[in-house]
């Protein structure tokens, strides 16, 4: 099982064994990728996964305080009072917790094993600037190689600014321009420079290389590990 719905827990059998089972072969999923330093999509989908659960319990919880209860006692050592519930959750939504209280901790327990797989990938990369850096660089080009791999993965970056209620927030979008080799002649530099030269609309352009000292999947996690570490570096 590639990925869940974002309901899968609520829509159709809310069994605990069945929903338990599905969560499982999911998991199981998460793990091979990860065992195959396959960071994304799964990870994203991991942690969406787990706050949509998050969310569901907090609204449940919210719900069940604004039921009427009734006095019971009070306990003045804690300055406390006791109260009873009238409205009794029913049994799909005992169910429903059942399934919950199961799955987050198992997620969560993913989600840090994927952490601990981007973090030690992340230490293990450098990032450098290739040439002369403008002063302009919201525009440029990205170039990811790996240890022990003469490839050069060259990426034209853009940097977006966009803004949620009073915060503003940046994104990086990353298209491929095309693979080349690197070799005594075809240095990095001389890259930069054939790449002005074919695309003469950033004559100067903002060139960066980001090398792992791993060999790693590209779209799965050398990828989306760049685009943190540049929106890191690029001010």
């Amino acid at each position: 099982m590639k990925t869940l719905s974002d309901n899968w827990f609520a829509e159709g059998l809310v069994d605990f064994e069945y929903k338990k089972y599905i969560l499982l072969a999911y998991l199981q999923h998460a793990q091979h990728e990860f065992d195959h330093v396959k960071l994304y999509p799964v990870l994203g989908d991991l942690i969406r996964q787990h706050q949509a659960l998050t969310a569901f319990q907090k609204e449940k919880s919210n719900l069940n305080d604004a039921f009427p209860k009734k006095l019971t006692g009070a306990d003045l050592s804690k300055l406390r009072l006791n109260y009873e519930k009238l409205v009794e959750d029913g049994e799909l939504m005992k169910e429903l917790e059942q399934i919950i209280e199961f799955a987050l901790p198992k997620l969560k327990s993913h989600i840090e094993s994927g952490k601990d797989i981007y973090n030690f990938l992340e230490q293990h990369m450098e990032v450098e600037a290739v040439g002369l850096t403008p002063i302009y660089q919201r525009e440029g080009y990205v170039f990811l190689t790996q240890e022990k791999d003469s490839q050069v993965f060259i990426y034209r970056y853009e940097i977006s600014l966009f803004q949620h209620s009073l915060d503003k927030f940046r994104s990086i979008l990353l298209r491929l321009v095309k693979k080349v080799n690197r070799s005594l002649v075809n240095t990095i530099d001389q890259i930069k420079l054939d790449l002005a030269r074919t695309y003469q609309e950033l004559p100067n352009p903002a060139t960066w290389r980001i090398h792992s000292k791993h060999k790693v999947p590209l779209n799965e996690s050398l990828v989306p590990i760049s685009k943190r570490l540049l929106l890191q570096h690029i001010p």
